[in-house]
């Protein structure tokens, strides 16, 4: 399917680096109707149930951007990607941690609009080979008469295809968001429920704790962690609601949450 018909061409699918039971408390604050589902080795996608770019007037590129920050953000580490497309263009940004984000770009018809050094960085931060899958992700950001935006997409699956990554049956960038829900639930994929903050908060903190960066988040780390998410969230906050930014506001307020948690960690885990 071209990634310019359709009624309502415009959709987006979320990819993160980790198993659903990472993904699921964090996606659940986002406040949106998602679709959650294991997409290979250590990936898990996400699918949107609604249309918020529809109903709000906020670009799709702008709306996924917000929630792929804040589903990367909470648990430094986790890459999370973002595909994205609407009648005009289609693009792919990446989150990880408080890195600011990466993204690249192309027009409907397959015309690359984004910088080279951006590929050569989604690359790196997603840890890909940096021959192998360095040099298959090149063409994309070529001219190529033959490959429309949709492709170009295709393409960048492939290559992450190569770190694990397989989609279930039915779930491709470009298709419309309609055909992307009823695939999702036909391949079995959850519909997820959208919890208190303390419980997801917690429930992210269990899983943490159990990771590499589990050593991190305790004591005076754990305070200047939480610290450091609260100066970043407020004016995030802030910023997204006076823009009427679903995705950024997510984004703000996730931090917000965790970094007051973080600081009243020790209660919390006597709680």
């Amino acid at each position: 399917m071209n990634a310019t018909s359709g009624p309502h061409p415009a959709g987006a699918l979320l990819l993160c680096r980790a198993e659903p039971t990472v993904v699921r408390p964090l996606a659940g604050l986002l406040g949106e109707q998602l679709l959650l589902a294991p997409a290979g080795e250590d990936w898990s996608v996400l699918v949107p149930e609604g249309k918020p770019w529809l109903h709000d007037g906020e670009p799709v590129e702008q709306v996924v951007t917000g929630w792929a920050t804040a589903l990367a953000v909470p648990a430094a580490g986790r890459p999370v990607v973002a595909f994205w497309w609407d009648r005009d263009r289609a693009g792919v940004t990446l989150a990880v941690g408080f890195r600011r984000t990466v993204g690249y770009t192309w027009l409907a018809g397959g015309t690359p609009v984004g910088e080279d050094e951006a590929m050569r960085t989604f690359a790196a931060r997603l840890a890909l080979d940096p021959v192998l899958d360095a040099g298959a992700l090149e063409p994309l950001t070529e001219p190529d008469p033959d490959a429309d935006a949709h492709s170009r997409l295709l393409g960048v699956v492939a290559v992450l295809g190569r770190a694990g990554l397989a989609l279930p049956a039915g779930l491709h960038p470009g298709e419309s968001a309609d055909r992307l829900r009823s695939a999702a639930l036909a391949q079995g994929a959850e519909q997820l429920e959208r919890p208190g903050w303390r419980d997801a908060v917690r429930a992210e903190l269990d899983v943490v704790e159990g990771g590499p960066l589990g050593p991190y988040l305790r004591g005076p780390r754990a305070r200047v962690l939480g610290v450091a998410q609260l100066a970043a969230g407020v004016p995030l906050l802030l910023w997204g609601i006076g823009r009427r930014s679903g995705g950024w506001a997510a984004a703000g307020a996730l931090l917000v949450a965790h970094g007051a948690f973080g600081l009243v960690y020790d209660r919390l885990r006597e709680g």
